[in-house]
Parts: structure tokens; sequence; C-alpha cells
């Protein structure tokens, strides 16, 4: 599309989203569950059809020469697939929070005081990568009653596409407007410009992807952006701790799957432990091929204990001489999305803490510990969005929390922070009752 094309196609976007975004807020609950319930049958009935889209986009990706996580984000398994509809049929069976009225009291000029639960209005979801960020948005903006306007990365434009249509087929069966949903259909970056710029028509942008994508949404927006930058999260194993619950947790963190945000980067572990603990999640690591990026103290213990993979492999997926390595400065911030985890043994629980505030990016920060005062101190004091006690970071998720799907991860302190759900899109407006009182 030329700029013209551009601008017209964008305005009539726009214009659509928020006509239809009047129905949808006010789509009485049933209908929304009806539409939801509709989705998750249709992805169900829709799986070869979806892989087979999915299949050109890994294709191209392969071809163009995407990173190995990248295109491992790109996949539309099966069980991606039905994850998608569960979470559609989870968020159908939640109560519909729209219009639910929040602190009413009487006042002592007798008029009663309360705030309303409503939609955001038009949100714009701007994400790359991940396909079934399509149906999370979409399932999310029907039960919330906002209508979405979403523009996914090319690389996976047939696959969304393919998941676009069966989300506008829902809509219609169920009776909402097919506008309350609508996938940017071309893949020229200029339309990222102009949608993040309209505050007439979109309320908010929802940027979900990388630092680049999420830095210059951030600074050419013209409207409220939920967001966050980097997903350096943290596990440090406490003293005391449960060695072998402590040794399952981190290894589910880093080596689960790589390439989501709430994998955990950065493993701190306390002196007192680190002597029986280092040794034996590095055997696990050389396993799985993780390189460690250790600092002087860790690679002391590791280089000592001459680390080999388990299970008597001879080799890892990376040399076994470059699994250890000395960390650099820059390590402590570093967001891999790969077989890399920096390592470093702390004094203890300050030492731990103020490390995590002072180099994590408050995204997910877990701590690994039989000490109850420790864990207490660990939730109230770590400044991010998710934290946890002896649990990987890998939950850090809007269907694991219960959500039903997620719209992102927010690190901001306001409005929304952590995985965003139905309560993240909506707003609350004052409502106020009475019997004909006037102010004297």
């Amino acid at each position: 599309m030329n700029a013209l094309n551009i601008a017209e196609y964008t305005e009539s976007l726009g214009l659509q989203a928020k006509v239809a975004s009047a129905l949808m807020a006010r789509a009485p609950a049933a209908i929304k569950n009806k539409a939801l319930r509709a989705l998750a049958r249709r992805l169900r009935e829709s799986v070869a059809a979806l892989q087979e889209a999915n299949a050109r986009d890994l294709a191209q990706a392969v071809q163009a020469g995407l990173a190995a996580p990248m295109v491992d984000r790109l996949r539309l398994t099966p069980q991606v697939i039905e994850t998608c509809a569960l979470g559609c049929e989870q968020l159908a069976a939640m109560p519909d929070i729209i219009g639910e009225v929040l602190g009413m009291r009487q006042q002592p000029s007798g008029i009663r005081v309360g705030q309303m639960r409503v939609p955001i209005g038009v949100f714009c979801m701007i994400y790359e990568s991940r396909p079934n960020v399509t149906i999370e948005a979409a399932s999310l903006s029907i039960k919330s009653g906002n209508a979405a306007i979403l523009r996914g990365g090319s690389e996976a434009i047939a696959s969304n596409l393919a998941l676009a249509r069966l989300v506008t087929q829902a809509l219609r069966e169920a009776g909402l407007p097919e506008h309350g949903v609508q996938l940017v259909q071309t893949t020229d970056r200029a339309a990222v410009g102009r949608l993040i710029a309209m505050p007439e028509y979109v309320d908010l942008v929802i940027p979900r992807g990388g630092r680049g994508l999420i830095e210059r949404v951030s600074a050419e927006a013209k409207v409220p952006v939920i967001k966050h930058l980097d997903g350096n999260c943290h596990s440090y194993v406490d003293e005391p701790c449960d060695i072998e619950l402590a040794l399952k947790v981190v290894d589910n963190a880093k080596t689960q799957k790589y390439s989501p945000c709430n994998a955990t980067e950065s493993l701190l572990v306390a002196r007192g432990v680190a002597p029986q603990f280092l040794p034996r999640i590095a055997q696990v690591f050389a396993a799985k091929g993780v390189q460690m990026r250790c600092d002087a103290e860790s690679l002391k213990i590791l280089e000592e204990n001459q680390v080999q993979p388990l299970d008597g492999q001879a080799q890892s997926a990376i040399n076994t001489k470059e699994l250890l390595r000395a960390a650099q400065e820059s390590d402590w911030s570093e967001e891999y999305l790969a077989p890399i985890i920096s390592v470093k043994v702390v004094a203890g629980l300050d030492e731990a803490i103020s490390h995590i505030n002072r180099y994590g990016s408050h995204h997910t920060d877990a701590i690994l510990t039989t000490d109850h005062v420790h864990a207490q101190r660990f939730l109230r004091e770590v400044d991010s969005a998710s934290v946890m006690v002896n649990a990987s970071t890998r939950f850090a998720d809007g269907f694991e929390y219960g959500l039903g799907a997620e719209i992102g991860i927010s690190t901001d302190k306001f409005h929304a922070r952590g995985p965003v759900g139905i309560e993240g899109l909506t707003s609350l407006k004052w409502v106020v009752l009475g019997e004909g009182e006037v102010r004297g």
C-alpha cells in the first residue's frame, strides 16, 4: 500500500472499531460467552487447516534465517491450539465483571457513591511472532466488551489470517459485530505508526514483542501504552532450602522453554548452599546444553567439581569446555531467550533482593526457600510484577494465573501490572445514586 492507502485503510479500521466498541460494550454476558465457546469449537475443528497455514510461515521463517527461538515462537502445534481453545472456554466460564459496581457507600449528603467497571473502548495490539496471541487478544476483547485492532508480525501473517477468520465467524455466530475484532491485513510498518497515533479511535496500545518494537511504540504513541521491555527473570536459591525442590524448579524455570519472557535468565545462589546446589544444577544444565555465565565464586566451585553432563553423555549440545564462562557485567541484566543463564553466588537474602532490584526487569522473580520469614520479605521487597515462592517463573502467564488468557505482561506500575487479563482492559467510572439531593 502507498501512504495514502495506508492512511485511508487505518482510518477505516479505526472508525469500524469505534462503532463496534459501543455494541461490544453493551453485549450481554450470555452473547459474549456464546462467541467464546464458538471460537473454542472452531479452533478444535480447524487444527489441520491452521497447521497448514502455520507451515507456510514456518518455512518462510527458516528460509529467512530466523533464530531457532523465534521459529519456535511461531509454531502452532495441536497443543498450542488446544490451549487457546481452553483459554476461550475458561474465559466463558468466568463471571462477567463489566457493569459491576464497587464500593458503593452512603455519604452524609444522602447520595450513594461507587465505581462501575466499564470497557476501555478500543485497544490496539501490536505483536510479533506468536500467532496464538491473535486468539488471546481476541478472546479477551470479547469477554471485556472491547473492540480490538490486531497487528501481528509479517513472519506470522498466514497463521494470523487463518485465526482471524475463525474469530470473525465466531462473532457472527453469536450476533456480535464482526468488526469487534479486526486483524490488520497489511504488513506495511507504516500502518503501525498510524494506528498508535489515532486517539480519536484508539484508547490503548499494547505492544508485545522485542525491545525495538516496544521502544518504537512507546516513543511514537499518542495514546496510553501497556508494555514490558525485557524478561530478565531470576530464581534465587536461598539458605535454607529444599535442594531437591530447588533443582526441579530451577531446571523447569530455565529449560522447559527458552523463548518465553518468563523463563529464568539469572540464577542466584546463597553462599551457604552453593557448594551443594551448584554442581548438581550444573549437571542438569550440561545434559541440556545450557551455558552458565558465572561470577568468580560460582565458577571456582564448578571448575573444582569438574562438571560433566548427566547420564553418561560424553557431550552436551555445546562443547562442555565452553559450558562454563566468566560472566561480564552485562550478563546480569541480559535476557538471553536461549540456553544460557547467568549464575552468581550471593551472601544471602539481602544481597539477592538488592541484585534483583538493580539488574532485573521487574517482570518475574522467584525464591526457593524453607524459611517463611525469608519468603515473606522476598514477596514484599522484590519490586516485580510477579513474585513467587517455591515455584517456577514459567507460571507467570495469564492462563496459568486463571485469567483465561492474557493480553501481555506489564512491568508498568500503574493501571495494570503483571499478566493483563480482563480487569486490565477495563476502567472504573464513578456512579452517583441520589433521590433529589442538592448541594448546599
